[in-house]
């Protein structure tokens, strides 16, 4: 007579036991999630900030330089212009660089 409440027997092999299986597999996830997973939301607000210097600083050099020598010359706002753009030019190429290489 076979009694309903008999252990079936163990996996032959620890691969075989599904709680085995389950739990390798979590820690698999979660150590591919530890190491591409999403940024936390401090890091993100400091990246935007870093990229928003990046293109500011040479912005403002540009323009700094280019004001410096229409004041020398008396050029008006000739070089402060094109300094400017030069400067925004540097800062857009050095921001697109920085994410590119992230």
């Amino acid at each position: 007579m076979t009694d309903d409440k008999t252990p079936s027997p163990p996996p032959s092999s620890a691969e075989d036991d599904p709680l085995v299986r389950e739990t390798r597999l979590r820690r698999d996830r979660r150590a591919r999630w530890l190491s591409e997973g999403d940024m936390s939301i401090g890091r993100r607000l400091a990246q935007i900030g870093v990229l928003g210097w990046i293109i500011v600083i040479p912005t403002l050099a540009g323009l700094y330089a280019g004001h410096w020598i229409d004041a020398r010359n008396g050029t008006g706002v000739f070089w402060t212009g094109a300094f400017l753009f030069v400067g925004l030019a540097v800062g857009g190429w050095t921001a697109w660089k920085w994410m590119n290489t992230r």
